[in-house]
C-alpha cells in the first residue's frame, strides 16, 4: 500500500517539468533552480529488494559476503586519533579506473532475480534502471557549478537504462589526479578499515590492505513522481546496534572531511559537501552518515553523526543554500525528460543527456560503439527468456 495522498503528491511534481510534456521531446533541459521549486515531489520509501558483492578481484558474488559491522571507538572523552595515512601507498590495492564496468554488475543481478521481483517481471518494462550515484548526480545538478556529465540511455523490453560516460574533462583530470588527491582517496577507505568490523559485534583491523575493489551493493525499490525506478548503490556498514535491522536503515555511510575552525568553513562544508551527502543518503533511505573529521596530518581527531533527514537544517535559512524540493524536481523533471526523448526500443540505440555547469541538459543520438553500454549477454539471455504476462494480477507499485 502506498501512503495516502500519492496521487496528489505526483501530481504536485508537474509544476516542476515545464517541458517534458509537449509531445515531441524538447532538445534540451533547463537547471535553473528557480525552476523547480515547487513542493517537495513523492518520493517512496525506497525498499531492499537484494544486494550483492564484489570481491577483492572485483568479482561479482550474489550474496552479502562483502558486507561489514559498523563498530565505532568508545567514547572515554578522547578522540579516536586514527592515522588515516598509515598503510599508504604498500598496502593499497585501487581499483582499475581504465575498465568501465558500467552497468554490467547490477544487470548480472536483474537476471538472477526478474522472476521474482515484486509486481512480475512486467514490472520492470516501466522501470528506470541505474545506479545510486548516477541518480545523485542528477539532485545535484541545480546547485554544481564545476563538474558537467555525461549521461547514455537506452531503452530495451519497455524499461529505460541509464549509464554514465566520463567525460572528457573528468578523463584528463582523473589521469593527471595529483599524489595528494590520490592519498585522499585513500584516507577515505582507511577511515572505513578503522570503523568496521568483519562480523557482528568484532573489532575492526585497520592492519589489512585497503583494497578498493571490495564492495558490498544494495539493490532497492523505489518511484519518484510516476517514475518506478529499481536502482543499486554500494554501501560503506550495517550498524547491528540500530534500532530497526531492516535494510536499508540499519545502514550507515562513512565519510571523511577536513578538520573545520571558522564559521565560514562550515557554512561551506553546509552548503557543498553536506549536499552531496544528504543526496547520496537520501536516495536509498540510510539514516545518517559518520564523519571523521581529520587535521592537516593526516589524523581523524573527532566523530560527528549527521542525521540524512536533519541535514537541510543546516542551510534552512542559508540564502545560498541548498533546497531539497529542487534536488528531487530536478531529477524527475529530468526522467520525464529522458522517458519522452528515448522513445524507440532499441539497445543498440543510446541517447547521450550531456550537461556543463550553466547550461541546459542536451541530448546527442548514437547507434552502437562507442557508447552502447547494454551488454550482449544481458541483451540474449532477457529475450531468450521473455517473461510470459502476468496472470491477471496487477502489479503492485
Amino acid at each position: 500500500m502506498e501512503p495516502r495522498g500519492t496521487k496528489r503528491g505526483a501530481g504536485k511534481i508537474e509544476v516542476a517539468e515545464p517541458r517534458s510534456k509537449l509531445r515531441h521531446p524538447a532538445p534540451s533541459l533547463p537547471t535553473d533552480p528557480a525552476l523547480y521549486c515547487g513542493p517537495f515531489p513523492f518520493y517512496r520509501r525506497p525498499s531492499e529488494l537484494g544486494c550483492f558483492s564484489l570481491d577483492a578481484q572485483r568479482q561479482y558474488h550474489g550474496d552479502a559476503r562483502a558486507l561489514r559491522y559498523y563498530s565505532p571507538p568508545p567514547t572515554n572523552g578522547q578522540g579516536p586519533n586514527f592515522d588515516l595515512r598509515d598503510g599508504y601507498p604498500d598496502h593499497y590495492q585501487p581499483r582499475d579506473e581504465e575498465i568501465r564496468e558500467g552497468l554490467d554488475h547490477l544487470l548480472r543481478w536483474v537476471l538472477e532475480h526478474r522472476g521474482q521481483l515484486e509486481g512480475g517481471p512486467g514490472w520492470l518494462a516501466g522501470a528506470i534502471v541505474t545506479w545510486r550515484g548516477h541518480l545523485t548526480k542528477l539532485m545535484t545538478t541545480p546547485y554544481e557549478r564545476q563538474e558537467g556529465w555525461q549521461l547514455a540511455a537506452s531503452r530495451f523490453q519497455g524499461t529505460l537504462y541509464l549509464s554514465e560516460v566520463e567525460t572528457p574533462a573528468a578523463r584528463v583530470q582523473r589521469l593527471a589526479r595529483p599524489p595528494l588527491l590520490q592519498e585522499f582517496m585513500y584516507m577515505g577507505y582507511k577511515f572505513e578499515q578503522y570503523m568496521c568490523a568483519d562480523k557482528p559485534g568484532g573489532s575492526p583491523d585497520p592492519s589489512g590492505e585497503v583494497n578498493t575493489n571490495v564492495a558490498f551493493c544494495s539493490v532497492l525499490r523505489s518511484r519518484l513522481g510516476n517514475h518506478p525506478l529499481l536502482f543499486s548503490g554500494e554501501v560503506d556498514c550495517t550498524d547491528p546496534q540500530a534500532p530497526s535491522t531492516q535494510p536499508p536503515t540499519c545502514y550507515v555511510e562513512l565519510k571523511t572531511s577536513k578538520e573545520m575552525h571558522s564559521p565560514g568553513q562550515w557554512r561551506s562544508f553546509y552548503r557543498h559537501k553536506l549536499l552531496k551527502w544528504w543526496a547520496q543518503s537520501f536516495l536509498p533511505g540510510v539514516p545518517k552518515v559518520v564523519a571523521g573529521f581529520r587535521n592537516p596530518e593526516g589524523f581523524v581527531c573527532s566523530l560527528k553523526t549527521f542525521p540524512t533527514m536533519e541535514m537541510f537544517e543546516h542551510v534552512r535559512n542559508d540564502r545560498d543554500g541548498w533546497n531539497p524540493s529542487v534536488c528531487m524536481n530536478f531529477c524527475a523533471a529530468f526522467l520525464s525528460f529522458a522517458q519522452n526523448t528515448v522513445v524507440q526500443d532499441d539497445p543498440r540505440l543510446v541517447h547521450l543527456f550531456s550537461w556543463e555547469p550553466g547550461g541546459p541538459v542536451t541530448v546527442s543520438v548514437h547507434q552502437d560503439a562507442p557508447y552502447a553500454f547494454l551488454p550482449m549477454w544481458y541483451v540474449e539471455a532477457m529475450t531468450q527468456d521473455l517473461p510470459s504476462p502476468p496472470k491477471t494480477l496487477s502489479p503492485k507499485d
